[in-house]
């Protein structure tokens, strides 16, 4: 067996120059080994078809439980007890779990809902625009991008106005996945806290029920089924995380790809209708999501030509699939009006992202707004001074720093 390749996917280092080691591995290797945290290793897949294929392949299970063998799954770190509501989520689970899980959780999800909350979304929009709107340089991340999609979700989900900071903090602390045993030490108190505020809130809910997710998924039935009060939680937690990191690292990520690419801006800042093509091709071009999440080989298979191991770890490179030469035509080009355009950011098969309509909603209302105020913007920070959170799964910026450059009448 090969040695793995020493490429640490949440490494500022790789975050830099992703697309061009992307661009090698599909040409060279398009399924390699990579080092994880805690000395884990996984199989990397990269080209298109390939990580379309495993998106939908049975033989690779979320849960490790249904993929490594009794003696290799006692060795894995144990989750204290009162934390399995965070992790216990669909994120994580295999059918026929998953199905039951999305199948009630979609109700809460309809077209009619989204098309109610465009109108609200662009009221806050504009409202965090005007908070700012005064300065010559602002971070686009935590004046916008971060609290715009943490107060769609937590409007959608019922959080009250007051809560919704503390919200946010403990979904990063959620989002972080602590890599060593005193980062998890260290982030053990504002996960309690998170467990113990989900518990009050469905409470409430169950006494005062309000036109919020949080009170439809308490009261849902389908099919005589209902969630139990862990499945509950988990949801909230897991709707509040992939409900606005997504978001945020798409705001902040095509932002940055606009400002870089200035006839295209100049595009969409005089035809905003096109905002719904725009989005889908920044989330292709350079998208919110790194990797798939962990997949497990339930047994010795083969995966783009290569076997894998039982209980084998496989991440699909969803950045390097979206950029892939066989599917997409001038990949490295942003082309607002590309079609068609199928890109995996969102996923394929029954894992497919339950929120993808709230993000499109979100990432169009975002730009329009941002332009429409912001024609001219740039960047106000060296490339060089540009960081990327360190998560293998997802790429965002930690910071943005944008100069305001007004317009005329075109920013009033």
């Amino acid at each position: 067996m090969s040695e793995p390749l020493l490429l640490d996917l949440a490494s500022a280092a790789h975050k830099a120059s992703a697309h061009e080691v992307y661009a090698r591995l599909r040409l060279d290797t398009p399924i390699c080994r990579i080092k994880l945290a805690r000395g884990q290793t996984a199989w990397l897949v990269t080209r298109y078809d390939d990580v379309s294929r495993m998106l939908k392949d049975d033989r690779l299970a979320k849960d490790p439980a249904n993929a490594m063998t009794p003696e290799v799954l006692a060795k894995q770190p144990r989750i204290p007890g009162f934390l399995t509501p965070l992790t216990r989520n669909m994120l994580g689970m295999d059918d026929p779990d998953h199905a039951r899980l999305k199948r009630l959780v979609q109700a809460g999800f309809t077209p009619k809902r989204m098309d109610q909350l465009a109108g609200r979304t662009e009221e806050i929009a504009e409202r965090l625009i005007r908070s700012f709107k005064g300065e010559r340089t602002f971070d686009l991340i935590s004046v916008f991008a971060l609290p715009l999609p943490v107060t769609v979700i937590s409007e959608l989900l019922g959080v009250p106005a007051t809560d919704q900071a503390r919200f946010a903090r403990w979904s990063q602390i959620l989002l972080s996945a602590p890599a060593d045993s005193w980062r998890i030490i260290l982030s053990l108190p504002g996960m309690i806290s998170f467990v113990r505020y989900l518990r009050k809130l469905i409470a409430m809910k169950r006494c005062k029920p309000a036109d919020d997710l949080v009170s439809t998924l308490v009261a849902l039935e389908a099919d005589g089924d209902r969630l139990s009060g862990e499945e509950l939680q988990a949801m909230i937690a897991i709707l509040l995380s992939a409900g606005h990191e997504t978001t945020t690292n798409l705001i902040g990520n095509g932002m940055l790809a606009l400002i870089r690419n200035p006839r295209q801006r100049e595009e969409l800042v005089s035809q905003p209708e096109l905002a719904a093509e725009a989005v889908e091709e920044l989330l292709r071009y350079d998208g919110p999501v790194e990797a798939t999440t962990f997949r497990y080989a339930r047994s010795d298979i083969e995966v783009a030509g290569t076997r894998i191991g039982r209980g084998d770890i496989v991440l699909g490179s969803v950045a390097s699939a979206n950029r892939d030469e066989r599917q997409f035509t001038n990949p490295d080009i942003l082309d607002l009006k590309r079609t068609p355009n199928r890109h995996l950011t969102f996923g394929e098969g029954g894992h497919y992202c339950v929120g993808a309509a709230l993000a499109r909603m979100e990432g169009r209302v975002a730009f329009n707004a941002l332009l429409r105020h912001f024609p001219d913007v740039g960047l106000a920070m060296p490339d060089e001074n540009l960081r990327w959170r360190a998560s293998p799964v997802l790429r965002g910026l930690d910071k943005l720093v944008l100069a305001a450059r007004h317009r005329g009448a075109a920013s009033t």
